[in-house]
């Protein structure tokens, strides 16, 4: 991403239109960039490489529950009318798996040769403002401190990122709660928002750097109509009051703090199945291990970083034994570590308001509702119980 214009987002230059997708998927194949955005596989819309903007899933929306994610037509062409996916952008940044090093036995002793970082020149087509700021905050993890991780800074490099405004949330979002949507925040060089009607589907682009102007004068872009960005306006603050869920974000840290022995992390304890499912699909944990392994010659040797889960009991072994062997640690470490103690590590909260670790659990473990039943107990009101939760 190059730098920003002088009055980026919906209040600097004048919105202009795009009427198809095409041709800005044809000119950033040109510029030498892989464009990566949403698509239907596997009965759900996952983000992967496009050829073509074709790929993209027109006419595709979802419904989302706890512990429930279904497809299901629309009526309109829309490409960007679904929530948050299975997949977030952090595997094509955040690397589940990276070499680091490997080594081969010789006469003199050992030759060690470091892999280098894969560069990657990634356009993010269709980047959620609720993703936009997980990239966010993983920037500030991964590159913002003395220690940087070479592999996502070498794949962050020379991004072109394309964020859509959110007019349609889904039933498990509340990024409105967390501050982080529907409208795009600072990081992106385009923002999208998607007008759909029965004259077919046209964009309102908001540029807000000189990469992304420099697109838009190539792709000979017009000037937005006036009605059609008041439109555009109009549709992304009425998505703020239809968020699916609630998070009331004041105070978060506070009560992360204060109910370290509440009731509540034995009643959802029974329920979680440390499957670690909510880490993997999260857009901003970032947990990894280094596991070393050697062929059968014990010649060669292979250092690799993969993705790791706090939910694993040998995430926390040490000699002696495991420091959270239980479910009811495992889980309380997760929530008070990414709504508590990670603003004291990174001065922001780690939760973005997605919504992807309720739609992803297996028994529908609820993070709103959690906090809810901490708050009450808290309160001294009793045990807050859910609809159809078990527990004493």
């Amino acid at each position: 991403m190059t730098a920003p214009t002088d009055a980026p987002g919906p209040g600097g230059p004048a919105a202009l239109e795009l009427t198809s997708l095409r041709p800005l998927c044809e000119a950033l194949r040109r510029a030498g960039y892989t464009v990566i955005g949403p698509t239907v596989r596997d009965d759900a819309i996952v983000l992967a490489e496009l050829d073509s903007a074709d790929r993209l899933p027109h006419g595709w929306g979802v419904t989302l529950r706890a512990g429930g994610y279904r497809l299901r037509r629309r009526e309109d062409g829309a490409a960007f009318a679904h929530a948050a996916g299975p997949q977030s952008w952090k595997p094509f940044l955040h690397r589940s798996r990276v070499k680091l090093w490997e080594a081969d036995r010789t006469r003199d002793g050992f030759r060690v040769q470091e892999q280098p970082p894969e560069p990657a020149r990634l356009a993010l087509l269709g980047v959620r403002p609720c993703d936009l700021r997980a990239i966010a905050i993983q920037d500030r993890v991964l590159m913002g401190g003395r220690h940087v991780d070479p592999s996502y800074a070498a794949r962050r490099d020379d991004n072109f990122v394309i964020a859509v405004n959110c007019t349609e949330p889904g039933g498990t979002c509340f990024c409105t709660s967390m501050g982080t949507g529907p409208q795009a925040g600072p990081g992106y060089d385009l923002a999208l928002t998607e007008l759909a009607g029965d004259g077919g589907v046209r964009y309102v682009v908001d540029v807000a750097t000189e990469a992304g102007a420099a697109l838009m004068d190539d792709l000979g872009s017009a000037p937005a109509e006036p009605a059609d960005v008041d439109r555009a306006r109009a549709e992304v603050a009425a998505a703020a009051g239809r968020m699916g869920r609630e998070m009331p974000a004041l105070g978060l840290r506070e009560l992360m703090a204060g109910t370290l022995e509440a009731d509540r992390w034995d009643e959802v304890a029974e329920r979680c199945l440390s499957c670690g499912n909510c880490t993997m699909v999260c857009p901003t944990c970032f947990c990894t291990r280094v596991t070393d392994t050697t062929d059968l010659t014990g010649d060669h040797a292979e250092r690799w970083q993969l993705w790791d889960s706090c939910f694993d009991p040998d995430f926390t072994h040490l000699h002696g034994g495991d420091v959270r062997a239980s479910a009811r640690s495992r889980y309380r470490q997760w929530l008070t570590h990414k709504l508590g103690t990670w603003h004291d590590q990174f001065g922001s909260s780690g939760c973005v308001g997605c919504g992807r670790c309720i739609v992803w659990c297996p028994v529908g473990i609820d993070l709103t509702v959690e906090v809810a039943a901490l708050r009450t107990e808290a309160a001294g009101e009793g045990p807050h119980r859910p609809e159809g939760s078990k527990g004493p």
